[in-house]
């Protein structure tokens, strides 16, 4: 097993993430590019998607698809089909957070919530897993997060949903392997748009999350893509079903 050098680790393969417009997913992108990955771009519309694409520059191609269905998803495996022929990486990034009280959510946010960021992320795995299963293998990154450990008041629909990914990343990895590796990043708070949204309704108090976290800050979006790309990566090369915390220390410190 050989190990590419340094701003080229995903030299020559090719990998597509969802949701990847903004915040982590475009992080993603943009770290996936740097390390000569040709990247598929994804957005619900093709306007953003194509938009990103021609930021990031090089070999980045856009599809617009809603990856909660199973035909959305198929849309953003065809599209890495038709631009670079093949298949290496997914990225099951995608995902909404609709904070309710769990005496108030309504049927539909309930299924909304899940269809984005759990059923989508099994489509999405899915789809490219069956390119990957006769392409020689590649590595699927879900994103799930520390709300899967450590659940909040408030967060019901969104905490049953990645804590679902954490389960079904663990299942698949056993079920792909050796030919398809399966594993997680589990980010804590993370200063994304839909974080700051969240900070201007008054849904997220920064101060409050930057004294709960012992490096006393959110990270950064390309923190997040940094473990990422370690799993994506031939450097993982032995790693599956496993799920790295990128949380600044807040489960690990949960009796502070």
């Amino acid at each position: 097993m050989s190990v590419s050098a340094e701003g080229q680790r995903l030299a020559g393969k090719v990998a597509a993430v969802s949701g990847s417009t903004r915040g982590i997913g475009r992080a993603i992108a943009e770290r996936f590019a740097a390390e000569g990955a040709r990247v598929v771009v994804n957005s619900r519309s093709a306007g953003p998607a194509e938009a990103v694409a021609l930021e990031i520059g090089g070999e980045t191609v856009g599809v617009g698809a809603d990856v909660s269905t199973a035909v959305g998803a198929q849309r953003v495996v065809d599209g890495a089909l038709a631009a670079f022929g093949g298949l290496d990486v997914m990225v099951c990034n995608a995902g909404i957070a609709m904070p309710r009280d769990s005496l108030q959510i309504s049927e539909e946010d309930w299924r909304r919530t899940l269809d984005v960021d759990l059923t989508g992320v099994f489509f999405c795995a899915q789809r490219a897993a069956r390119v990957m299963m006769t392409r020689g293998g590649g590595s699927i990154v879900t994103i799930s997060s520390l709300q899967a450990f450590a659940p909040l008041a408030g967060r019901v629909a969104y905490a049953a949903a990645k804590g679902g990914v954490v389960a079904m990343t663990r299942s698949l990895a056993a079920e792909w392997a050796p030919r398809v590796r399966v594993n997680s990043v589990a980010p804590g708070y993370v200063a994304t748009p839909m974080v700051l949204e969240l900070v201007s309704q008054g849904r997220v108090d920064p101060d409050a999350v930057n004294r709960r976290t012992p490096f006393g800050r959110m990270a950064e979006p390309a923190e997040v893509a940094s473990a990422v790309l370690f799993l994506a990566s031939d450097e993982a090369s032995y790693i599956t079903g496993e799920t790295i915390m990128v949380d600044g220390g807040w489960v690990s410190s949960a009796g502070i």
